[in-house]
């Protein structure tokens, strides 16, 4: 819609790139062209204002098909005005001086010129198209035929519309029938599943079963070398026990040999200590034997009195005194003196 302010009685419109404006004053054109800017009197103005952009129209509408079967079509058909003047000559484009909007609605009336006539094509290719067909073919054929039956409609062109690409979305069936005819691809894609699932538990299945005898081989293994090592332990503990009481044998030899030895040499010194020991009593009786009585008697005293405990004092009476003196052969006179 065009840009209209207003200033001391005068409009000034100003209108987009994409928009072309046609300027009529008392039935003389005035102003023809795009994107223009100028200033009018409302009351002596006639406005056209025609789109000139690309512009989508998205269309839904049902059909038949051959197996009177009914079916949805989705389509979008994308136009321009190439020829406004033509346009704005054939349809009611004229916009209000004072607001800019359009007094009709033009835009529908090419829309419901499109619909029609791309519904009119897509009935006739889908009324000879079995629903099979039309679901796996029919896009492609639709789209076609609407093409063509749009390029070669007389009235697009007198009313300076340019059809610039069709595009049919969708051909859908109604919701129990699409849903009957995805029953069977449905089961053979459960079968496929099923199929790839037992496949997935028969591999599953084979691992397990080879990891079992993977777990069974190592066990027979860790038993077999287990068996291995408690022979050989035994067999160390055996050697380890000959071994043992080799040694204890050798070692008690030796001990024997030693204790052979030291009793020789004690039994040889205890001979040789009797010896001199013998020597030494027999030298001590030729002593004594030569010596006279009062010299063994003084040496009985002698070895009586370190043999005895120690006397701090004596009191000796004269009696014992007198006999003593006897004994010893000394007059009493000598011990007085």
């Amino acid at each position: 819609m065009a840009d209209i302010t207003r200033r001391f009685g005068w409009r000034h419109l100003r209108s987009a790139p994409t928009t072309h404006i046609r300027h009529h004053k008392r039935g003389r054109l005035v102003h023809d062209g795009l994107g223009l800017s100028f200033w009018y009197r409302s009351l002596s103005a006639a406005l056209s204002e025609v789109p000139v952009d690309d512009r989508e129209l998205a269309m839904a509408f049902h059909a038949r098909t051959s197996d009177f079967q009914d079916v949805a079509v989705q389509a979008t058909v994308t136009y321009r005005i190439s020829d406004p003047a033509e346009a704005a000559a054939r349809l009611d484009f004229s916009v209000d001086p004072d607001t800019g909007s359009w007094r009709g609605a033009p835009l529908e009336q090419i829309a419901t010129l499109l619909t029609e006539t791309a519904q009119q094509h897509t009935l006739d290719v889908l009324a000879r198209t079995a629903l099979a067909v039309a679901l796996v073919d029919g896009v492609a054929s639709v789209r076609a035929s609407v093409t063509a039956g749009l390029s070669a409609e007389p009235r697009l062109p007198a009313t300076g519309i340019d059809v610039v690409a069709v595009r049919v979305v969708a051909i859908r069936p109604e919701a129990d029938v699409e849903r009957a005819l995805r029953t069977p691809a449905r089961e053979q894609i459960q079968q496929e599943a099923d199929r790839a699932t037992y496949e997935r538990r028969a591999v599953a299945v084979e691992r397990e079963r080879a990891i079992a005898e993977n777990e069974l081989a190592s066990q027979i293994e860790l038993a077999r070398r287990e068996e291995q090592l408690i022979d050989q332990r035994g067999t160390n503990a055996r050697r380890e026990a000959e071994e043992k009481a080799a040694a204890d044998g050798i070692r008690t030899e030796t001990e024997a040999a030693r204790k052979v030895r030291l009793a020789q040499a004690d039994a040889e010194a205890e001979r040789e200590t009797g010896t001199a020991r013998a020597e030494v009593q027999a030298a001590w009786l030729r002593v004594h034997d030569e010596a006279g009585p009062g010299t063994l008697q003084a040496l009985a005293a002698t070895r009586l009195a370190e043999n005895l405990p120690r006397i701090e004092s004596i009191t000796v009476s004269p009696d014992v005194l007198t006999g003593l003196l006897a004994k010893l052969g000394r007059p009493e006179g000598g011990a007085g003196a």
